[in-house]
């Protein structure tokens, strides 16, 4: 196990490097950067604010800055230097835990993703345990009641909730329950008046603007964990061990909840750090987007947008690196569950 475990770790700094590497060239070829981008502000304010670049007429070269303004700039930003310096500079950096400092917020990465971190746990959290609550026992009943009328119809919502988009249920949500019916904010995780609230007020409050992004994030996840939990009891309640304990006067229930729950939870129960840290960064780009959430979702968007490219980097690197440990962690739970499995 001990050289398992160490083969995996070896293994995650290639994979880490390859991802850098990859979107680090690419960003290379990606126009309108943050040096175009200040030179487009220099022009602008150069000209007043009637230019091309304040009419949105588009970007003109470098019309009305000198290159030593220029030179400034690329200095400023560190393109002054080779690409490849950059590049392992920023390995350096990163092997430190140092995911440098964001060209447009005047904060480090690190703060940025610790600020926005409650937000994406908050609807992470709820997803994974609304998900869960539901889908399991849901599919614990299909598979008892596997071929009803029951087992039929809930398969035919899960598999139509699971064909809609997250982002297109929660367009939906808004436009009825937030903009029609007013039932439930259009923004935000709380109120305005958040801390002239009392506790029990901002409880209610969170829940209230919770709500929405939660049922956007959950429905397409339920068919994947309720089809998964009937499928793995099918196959269990038809086994050897199953019939014999039947056979020896078992009730129903003791057969179901005491063997058959122990050995069907094993593909589920592997696979909760997965599902537990995927709920976090999965879909919360464009539900954190669309309910307007200060999350990591927004913050990786918003840095896209603005070409920051330390925040997108930063991130990354943090999403990579949390990714790889918690698939090492998954199949080491194998072992956890099932002592028989063995990675040798």
């Amino acid at each position: 196990m001990f050289s398992y475990v160490l083969k995996r770790l070896l293994l995650m700094i290639p994979t880490l490097l390859g991802v850098l590497l990859v979107t680090f060239v690419v960003i290379q070829f990606v126009p309108g950067g943050p040096v175009e981008q200040m030179v487009a502000q220099l022009q602008g304010r150069n000209t007043g604010g009637e230019g091309p670049a304040a009419s949105g007429a588009g970007y003109r070269g470098r019309q009305g800055v000198d290159a030593a303004r220029i030179a400034e700039i690329r200095q400023l930003y560190g393109f002054d230097r080779p690409a490849p310096e950059r590049f392992l500079r920023m390995l350096g950096q990163f092997a430190r835990f140092d995911l440098g400092k964001s060209f447009y917020y005047p904060k480090d990465v690190w703060q940025l993703v610790k600020e926005k971190l409650p937000v994406s746990i908050s609807l992470g959290l709820w997803t994974f345990l609304v998900s869960y609550l539901i889908s399991v026992p849901l599919g614990i009943a299909k598979a008892v009641r596997a071929g009803s009328r029951f087992d039929t119809l809930s398969s035919l919502v899960v598999l139509v909730g699971y064909a809609i988009p997250g982002f297109v249920l929660g367009v939906a949500m808004l436009v009825i329950f937030g903009g029609q019916l007013q039932w439930f904010p259009l923004r935000g995780l709380t109120s305005s008046n958040w801390d002239a609230l009392s506790w029990g007020a901002r409880i209610t409050d969170y829940l209230w603007h919770i709500t929405l992004p939660v049922i956007a994030s959950v429905v397409g996840a339920f068919a994947v964990i309720t089809m998964l939990t009937k499928n793995v009891f099918l196959e269990e309640i038809r086994k050897q061990y199953v019939l014999t304990a039947r056979a020896k006067g078992l009730s129903e229930r003791r057969v179901l909840w005491k063997h058959v729950l122990r050995n069907a939870l094993i593909p589920l129960v592997t696979g909760f750090p997965a599902a537990f840290v995927g709920a976090f960064f999965t879909s919360s780009l464009l539900i954190e987007t669309l309910f307007s959430l200060d999350g990591l979702g927004l913050l990786s968007y918003e840095s896209v947008i603005r070409r920051d490219y330390p925040v997108v980097l930063g991130t990354l690197y943090f999403f990579t690196l949390i990714g790889l440990v918690t698939k090492l962690i998954s199949d080491l739970c194998y072992v956890w569950v099932d002592p028989r499995v063995r990675f040798d």
